[in-house]
């Protein structure tokens, strides 16, 4: 299955950057956009992301928002963020790499889809997220090229639905020259001259 392929090359280099987070760094101011949390630091995004680790073996499994009730509420990352980050990430990628149902239907809180799409929504997240935070935290990061050909593949002919949508914002002029992570940047509006 292509998504499954597409999830596990974003969620690895999204779990590439955070494994790289400072405990420092946590605490750094990160954009309104990325978290429901008020004037959000690195670490509530981080957790955002822990609970969505959480979330995914449920939603694979078929379980309801009702369901899972208040089970992944609270604090995921206690004393040891990066680490309680990785163990629940762990997790998500043991359900990702079980045999799964393509055509399933996942219950998500913006409706029901098949779960391969379900996949597709969430790699969209995780890259682009992995290129947001590692520009936050001034990493030197590069999405892999295998993600960025499969992100043109997979989502390449969509991105003017997905900014319809709001996912994406306006298109960006990028350099006739540009690599093709720049382009794709470009394309979703993430990249800044």
């Amino acid at each position: 299955m292509k998504q499954r392929e597409l999830f596990l090359q974003s969620d690895a280099a999204l779990r590439s950057v955070i494994d790289r987070i400072t405990p420092a760094q946590l605490h750094l101011p990160a954009p309104g956009d990325w978290s429901r949390t008020p004037n959000p630091a690195l670490r509530d995004i981080l957790a955002d992301h822990a609970r969505d680790e959480a979330w995914l073996p449920a939603v694979l499994a078929g379980r309801t928002i009702a369901e899972v009730g208040d089970d992944y509420a609270g604090d995921l990352l206690g004393d040891d963020p990066i680490g309680a980050y990785d163990r629940l990430n762990d997790l998500a990628t043991a359900s990702v790499t079980a045999e799964l149902d393509p055509e399933k239907t996942v219950h998500l809180s913006y409706g029901d889809f098949p779960l391969a799409e379900y996949l597709q929504h969430v790699s969209i997240y995780r890259a682009f997220q992995a290129w947001s935070i590692a520009k936050l935290i001034g990493l030197g990061f590069a999405m892999p090229a295998p993600l960025v050909e499969n992100l043109w593949k997979q989502i390449g002919p969509q991105i003017p639905g997905w900014r319809e949508m709001g996912v994406f914002g306006p298109e960006v002029d990028v350099p006739p020259d540009a690599d093709r992570e720049t382009q794709l940047l470009g394309k979703t509006g993430y990249w800044v001259p």
